[in-house]
């Protein structure tokens, strides 16, 4: 049985529906006019017989499918039990038993029965990985995670972990063999230009009806057709109401503008305390509304605050409006032009800081197999703790709200690498001044490159106040390395910053990416936690650019 005996993880050990967070059933734990308790009894006694005695092992697989499917028969539909997660672990191993767990799902769908529970989606997804269906599986923990089903953190761990199995366990295909249902087999090597105008047609096609279901997306195929004309120029906003979805957006203020959006801070409903950000997006763009719902489901709820919140998306034939969380204390850009730091670089703690927070942020990115795809400091917004840091900040491996430092942000340019081919590598230029790769410059294909470049970029700017140029010198075996022209301070932790930028400037062969981003950020926490007295400056410094930010 699928559930029973397999799970995506190798060497893990073997998944039953009843083992997770059940206590083991007894005629104490029910009343004893329970009439589902027997077989809650007979079912977990035979699943301890499957374990113990492998002699007995088809006997009792034989012996438990009898006792799920009497059950199920009995009081699979009875909604005494539509709350009750026994009778759901029923159910899934009834799915398990009559192989055709599609059949379950959809009756519980149709009856809507469970889906407030995680444990259902899970065990769906897991059914599904086994038969090599994994994009289906995808979905399934995707449609959980919308529906807030809990556990909710427990099933945002399961899909993350399932999305970092796919790269371990693609396998090479056997010609000889049989093709098994289990084995995903690599895809052949291509290169796409992600950012093409015929690229992201097709993504959007593709990913069109999944946009449909997803919470806060907002579709008309008319022109907008509001009292404010939302194309007018910046300063004809100020002060007027724009009427979205039945909500009332006074626009307060002017906050950027790029190629083909415009920025606008603005408080809902006439509560000056609501303040959020309205992205107007011409023409109508909906996909950086897609990536920030796939952050809402790939990462978890302890590291989602470190790369915006989207609350909905509003698109019409003409034009959209993306409503995003509003940031007080702008960018990294501004932390670094701020008067605090006017005529010198931003001290080398404060860099570190700074530094330890990206490299966390791709850490998780990549993954879970998103790119942010313009990563430059005017995207980074700066977040302030409302504690002071201390030593225990830079010995944990997660971080939470409250020594949070940055925010990533503008998604416009997002990669979803799980909508192309296992393998795809991308060309192609941002077109962004001092911040295409080195692959771009020398027209090579890149992954995760054009991420850990601008993440280089950020931090000699922090360093040096000024843009990163390279140089590129002879290595060994007559290869070559790259590396920034300037020269590192004497008074600098020089090893900290030359591993930095040797690592991520130069494309490793040990596929073991997301592991190097982890090492870089530990030897900076390291550092961190080697001298209090690093932490205690880190502290009065982020006080005293707080109060300039805030001033400016």
């Amino acid at each position: 049985m699928v559930l029973i005996e397999r799970t995506p993880s190798a060497g893990a050990a073997p998944f039953s529906p009843l083992q997770r967070s059940t206590p083991r059933v007894s005629l104490e734990a029910s009343p004893p006019s329970d009439p589902i308790l027997p077989y809650l009894w007979s079912i977990k006694e035979t699943i301890d017989e499957l374990r113990e005695n492998p002699e007995c092992y088809h006997a009792a697989l034989e012996q438990l499918k009898i006792y799920v499917t009497e059950c199920i028969d009995k009081y699979g539909d009875d909604y005494q039990y539509s709350t009750d997660p026994q009778l759901l672990k029923i159910w899934i191993l009834y799915g398990d038993a009559i192989s055709d767990f599609d059949k379950v799902y959809t009756h519980l769908e149709e009856k809507r029965m469970f889906l407030e529970d995680a444990l259902l989606y899970e065990s769906y997804a897991l059914f599904l990985f086994a038969q090599g269906r994994v994009l289906e599986a995808d979905k399934v923990y995707g449609i959980g995670i919308s529906r807030k089903a809990e556990p909710l953190d427990h099933l945002k761990k399961m899909h993350i972990d399932f999305l970092r199995q796919l790269e371990s366990i693609v396998e090479e295909p056997d010609e000889d063999a049989q093709p098994e249902p289990s084995r995903i087999q690599k895809r052949e090597f291509s290169v796409v230009d992600p950012w093409s105008d015929s690229t992201m047609s097709n993504l959007l096609t593709k990913i069109n009806g999944d946009l449909k279901k997803l919470t806060g997306y907002h579709k008309s195929n008319k022109i907008y057709s509001g009292k404010v004309p939302l194309t007018s120029s910046r300063n004809a906003l100020k002060n007027k109401v724009v009427e979205l979805g039945g909500r009332k957006y006074q626009i307060k203020g002017f906050s950027g503008i790029g190629a083909f959006a415009k920025l606008y801070k603005a408080s809902v409903d006439g509560n000056t305390e609501e303040i959020v950000a309205l992205k107007v997006q011409t023409p109508a763009f909906p996909w950086e509304f897609y990536m920030y719902r796939q952050l809402d489901m790939r990462i978890s709820d302890i590291q989602r605050p470190s790369y915006g919140y989207a609350h909905e998306v509003h698109v019409f034939a003409d034009v959209s409006v993306l409503v995003c969380n509003f940031l007080p204390y702008g960018t990294l850009l501004d932390a670094m032009n701020s008067r605090f730091v006017v005529g010198q670089h931003m001290d080398e703690v404060l860099c570190i800081y700074y530094t330890i927070e990206m490299l966390h942020m791709l850490e998780t990115l990549h993954s879970v197999g998103i790119i942010h795809g313009d990563f430059k400091p005017d995207n980074i917004l700066v977040c302030y703790p409302s504690e002071e840091l201390t030593d225990d900040t830079f010995r944990s491996e997660t971080r939470s709200g409250q020594n949070q430092g940055l925010c990533l942000v503008d998604w416009g340019r997002g990669i979803d690498v799980n909508l192309f081919s296992a393998g795809t590598e991308f060309l192609g230029d941002c077109h962004t001044s001092g911040l295409s790769c080195i692959e771009m410059q020398e027209e090579r294909s890149w992954t995760y490159q054009v991420d850990t470049f601008g993440l280089c970029v950020v931090a000699h700017m922090m360093l040096h106040g000024k843009e990163m140029s390279i140089s590129k010198v002879p290595g060994t075996g007559g290869s070559y390395m790259y590396q920034p022209k300037l020269a590192f301070k004497r008074y600098w932790n020089v090893a900290l910053w030359k591993q930095l930028f040797t690592t991520l400037l130069n494309r490793g062969s040990d596929g073991n990416h997301v592991g190097n981003l982890r090492s870089l950020r530990r030897s900076f926490q390291d550092y961190m936690c080697s001298n209090h007295q690093l932490v205690v400056n880190l502290n009065k410094l982020l006080a005293k650019q707080k109060s300039s930010l805030c001033s400016s």
